[in-house]
């Protein structure tokens, strides 16, 4: 194992050991122990001591290795660090105070104000402050800034060697009486080597020192059933309603006015309120009074009060008004008014039967409280448009349209209930008159139509314009109108103090009725079965369609000649008009017009559109199998 480096692995137990005993230190020599040094260590290793003798040790000791191996290095200098560095943040707090001078004050004559000083290490600066004192009313904080302070008139500052306890310093005139310092500053002066005095005590104030005793010896007395808090807590958002009014009948132009007064529970205040009613004619001003503590007698102060520049207070009002002032009946003056209570609300009378014991609530009948609105009456009907709209005249400044049933609109729309009919008259000329009559579902309005006859001295066309009529007797208020179950065969229809009697019915108005069996009476369904079919010819038409009225073998010709009589006398009169009639339908350029364009010229004029007449009509124009008038045919037609 000799030569091998001694590390994990290089080395190896000795095999020949035998002894592994601890060798003793102790031996005796002469019945003493003395100790020696054992020949087998551990493990039975030899132990290796010093064998040096005591000059050689000394030798050893005085050995100077400068002669031998030459001087030693000199250790590098420690790095410089600069004054604000090293004393950055160090600073040190002293407690002092200072006396103020109070002139033309009989309580005290000066006053003690403490403050702090700071000393900072970093600059050698100086900073004065003044701890705050809630509600001193002298201004504090910080009365010199951080700055290097003067201490004579040669140019020297105040240096921390010059401060220490107990002693007076001088800033700018001012005298500092120095009394204490925290630890860390007496630390710093101890370690610099400065002595440090003993702490002092800021003197009290005498003037503090006096209100703090007049205060400790004052007395409060509170109250134990109720006080201002507990009145907070249990009253709050509780109000006593009343109901009263105002009687100034006395006055000229016065009247008796209703209001409304609350008594606030929780501090005792009072507001009247005014009740206002439609249409009353008065400015919209809730508040009449407003809400604050009312005295009893407002003007019960000294005559020597100048009431031209302060206000009232409690000090010369003694008597507001409380709870108990007020009672169902009694009449009060507030601010020289006089208010009449009649009335009040359920938790009002429940306040006063807990803490008063009252339970008679009965209210005071007071006249003249509301005055009585006239009535509106609605104006006569003056026969101009109908009816809805003029109501709404009446109702409103500012007429509005009267409501429609659009539902009902949407499912009758374009459905029309066509009647024939004569008018029932004395009159001998009038007695022969023939008239449409059409119904329209969607609105309930009727339209009358008489057919233009030739010779008869009396101007075809349209006789009643659209309009809803009242069946005679019906007053204004609750009018009734005709309806669709009115116009039965034989049925009188009095329509604006002309007599109508219904002589027949369009086929749509039968199958109508069948559809709707429900709405109709039976009597009507037979009357018009019976008239409808008593003539051939188609029972149905289109709905919405034009009218095919059953008619005598010889109307069909009249009311031919009827037709092409009053286009020719249009043709004399201004013959470009047929030129310019016909070439307006004629959008396409084609040359013709069909039966449909032919029937709004004809509603244009206000001739008969029956399908029947127009479909003569026709034949008698052209022999175009699809019914297509030319305007060579249509000339021909109207000038022969």
């Amino acid at each position: 194992m000799e030569g091998l480096p001694f590390l994990p692995g290089n080395t190896f137990r000795d095999p020949t050991q035998m002894k592994y005993h601890v060798s003793q230190t102790l031996g005796y020599k002469n019945g003493y122990a003395i100790p020696k040094r054992p020949e087998v260590g551990v493990g039975g290793t030899q132990l290796f001591y010093n064998n040096l003798s005591e000059s050689e040790l000394d030798e050893l000791a005085n050995f100077n290795p400068t002669l031998t191996y030459g001087q030693a290095k000199q250790a590098a200098p420690a790095a410089f660090i600069p004054a604000h560095v090293a004393w950055d943040k160090k600073v040190l707090k002293f407690n002092g105070y200072f006396k103020q001078t109070v002139h033309e004050s009989p309580d005290e004559y000066y006053r003690v104000r403490p403050v702090d000083i700071y000393y900072y290490l970093e600059d050698d600066s100086i900073a004065v402050i003044e701890p705050h004192v809630e509600n001193s009313g002298m201004p504090q904080g910080k009365l010199i800034k951080r700055q290097r302070l003067p201490k004579n008139d040669q140019g020297d500052t105040w240096h921390w060697k010059d401060l220490n306890l107990g002693m007076n310093i001088v800033f700018y005139g001012k005298s500092f009486h120095i009394t204490n310092c925290d630890k860390f500053t007496k630390d710093f002066l101890e370690s610099e080597g400065i002595e440090v005095n003993e702490a002092e005590f800021i003197p009290t104030d005498t003037y503090i020192q006096k209100r703090a005793d007049a205060v400790a010896l004052r007395t409060y007395t509170t109250q134990s059933a109720f006080d201002k808090l507990k009145q907070f807590k249990e009253l709050d958002r509780k109000v006593l309603r009343f109901y009263c009014v105002w009687d100034d009948r006395d006055s000229m132009f016065g009247e008796m006015r209703p209001f409304l007064l609350h008594y606030y529970l929780v501090d005792d205040t009072l507001e009247i309120r005014e009740v206002h009613t439609p249409n009353d004619g008065r400015d919209p001003f809730p508040v009449l009074i407003g809400r604050h503590k009312i005295p009893k007698d407002r003007f019960n102060v000294p005559a020597s009060f100048p009431g031209a520049v302060l206000e009232l207070t409690d000090q010369e009002i003694k008597n507001y008004f409380t709870p108990k002032d007020f009672q169902i009946g009694k009449t009060l003056q507030i601010y020289g008014r006089r208010f009449l209570i009649y009335d009040c609300d359920n938790f009002t009378k429940g306040f006063y039967y807990n803490h008063f014991g009252i339970t008679n609530f009965d209210p005071v009948e007071v006249k003249g409280v509301a005055k009585t609105l006239p009535k509106m009456e609605i104006a006569e009907y003056n026969n101009f448009g109908s009816l809805e709209d003029s109501l709404q005249s009446c109702n409103s400044l500012v007429p509005q349209p009267a409501k429609k049933d659009f539902i009902k609109m949407l499912e009758n729309d374009h459905k029309e209930l066509r009647f024939e009919a004569i008018m029932d008259t004395m009159r001998a000329e009038d007695r022969g008159r023939r008239f449409i009559i059409s119904y329209r579902l969607a609105d309930d309005m009727i339209t009358i139509f008489e057919p233009p006859v030739k010779n008869s001295g009396i101007i075809g066309g349209k006789f009643l314009e659209r309009t809803r009529v009242a069946k005679p007797g019906s007053t204004l208020e609750k009018p009734q109108y005709y309806g669709p179950q009115d116009f039965y065969i034989g049925a009188v229809i009095e329509i604006f103090r002309h007599r109508f009697i219904i002589t027949n019915a369009d086929a749509y108005v039968l199958k109508y009725i069948e559809d709707h069996k429900n709405q109709f009476p039976d009597q009507m369904y037979m009357s018009i079965k019976e008239k409808v079919g008593e003539y051939p010819g188609p029972k149905e038409s289109v709905k919405g369609g034009p009218m095919k009225v059953q008619r005598q073998p010889g109307d069909l010709e009249n009311m031919v000649r009827q037709v092409k009589a009053q286009l020719k006398k249009l043709s004399i009169t201004d013959k470009s008009r047929i030129d310019e009639m016909f070439l307006r339908y004629n959008n396409d350029r084609t040359g013709y017009i069909d039966i449909n364009n032919l029937r709004d010229l004809c509603k244009r004029l206000q001739l008969p559109i029956d399908q029947d007449v127009l479909e003569s009509v026709i034949c008698q124009i052209t022999s175009h199998p699809e019914g297509h008038i030319s305007l060579e045919e249509f000339r021909e037609f109207v000038e022969n």
